[in-house]
């Protein structure tokens, strides 16, 4: 039998079972593509990731390899599991700063003790803008009243990695009542340039909070999604709903029973935005072994 190490976090919480849950899998040389998808349907969790142990020279200078899987399929980037993933490096190796080789390219995490616990942050790649798709057609699409979404922001398709349509609600009512009909937004979406949906509303209920959000797919409802939240700080820049170097949070999982803070950031340069940064705390939560034949 071969035995395989794996650790679990909870990702953008600080404290245990909150947050989005990731399962990392710390040496994965011997697992072949079919393996990792199938020990990620036996993880039933949103993402595992399987770290691929180079020599030492080469992870210096391309950074550990790394691949994401969901229940279903390979993914180029997320953002939770990115800094799950290098929490648990990180940790291992005792250092501060990890970079990840993932199918996306390099992605860097730092860490720093912040608020009692251990705070990571990611550089995300530049934001891509894609097309702004109507209101009408989105609430037919993804179910909310033609009067729920806020017209006063555009929904648009934003990729930092990987693209999410935003998707500006204008009561938090409107979000905690979303009712996703997920093949139904799925045909929609297979039509545009958007992989899925990210419904955010300002309208928050607290002065510390910029956005709360609500991401569900396939999986069910994801707790807490990075590389929405990255997408979505790109987009708060451009249109005004963040200054530029603004750190702010967004509140996402509440309605999944699983609280989770992601503060983000954004620069600004004449009409570019750049230098999107998505950070939170991780909690190591479980160790154990995995033995397949």
């Amino acid at each position: 039998m071969r035995r395989f190490p794996i650790v679990t976090v909870d990702v953008f919480a600080s404290r245990a079972l909150e947050g989005n849950q990731l399962a990392v899998f710390t040496d994965a040389r011997s697992l072949s593509d079919a393996e990792m998808q199938a020990v990620a349907r036996e993880m039933r969790l949103a993402e595992t990731t399987f770290i691929v142990p180079r020599d030492a020279a080469v992870e210096h200078e391309r950074g550990v390899a790394v691949r994401i899987f969901t229940i279903t399929e390979e993914l180029p980037f997320a953002g939770h599991p990115t800094l799950g993933t290098a929490f648990v490096i990180a940790n291992s190796r005792g250092i501060d700063e990890v970079t990840l080789d993932l199918k996306v390219g390099p992605i860097t995490v730092r860490f720093l003790e912040r608020d009692g616990g251990r705070f990571g942050e990611m550089t995300q790649h530049d934001p891509v803008f894609g097309m702004r798709h109507r209101p009408a057609d989105v609430a037919a699409a993804a179910g909310p009243a033609p009067e729920a979404i806020d017209t006063s922001l555009p929904i648009e398709t934003v990729s930092t990695g990987f693209p999410f349509a935003i998707v500006p609600l204008r009561s938090l009512g409107a979000l905690t009542g979303l009712n996703l009909d997920v093949r139904r937004a799925e045909a929609y979406l297979d039509g545009g340039d958007a992989r899925l949906f990210y419904f955010v509303t300002r309208a928050t209920g607290s002065p510390d909070t910029r956005l709360r959000a609500r991401m569900i797919f396939y999986a069910g409802e994801d707790p807490a999604t990075g590389s929405a939240a990255g997408c979505a700080a790109a987009w708060m820049v451009r249109h005004g709903v963040a200054k530029p170097g603004e750190q702010v949070t967004i509140e996402q999982g509440i309605e999944a029973r699983r609280p989770s803070r992601i503060l983000v950031r954004a620069a600004l340069a004449g009409s570019r935005v750049h230098e999107v940064r998505v950070g939170g705390h991780c909690v190591e939560v479980l160790r154990g072994e995995v033995t397949l034949p």
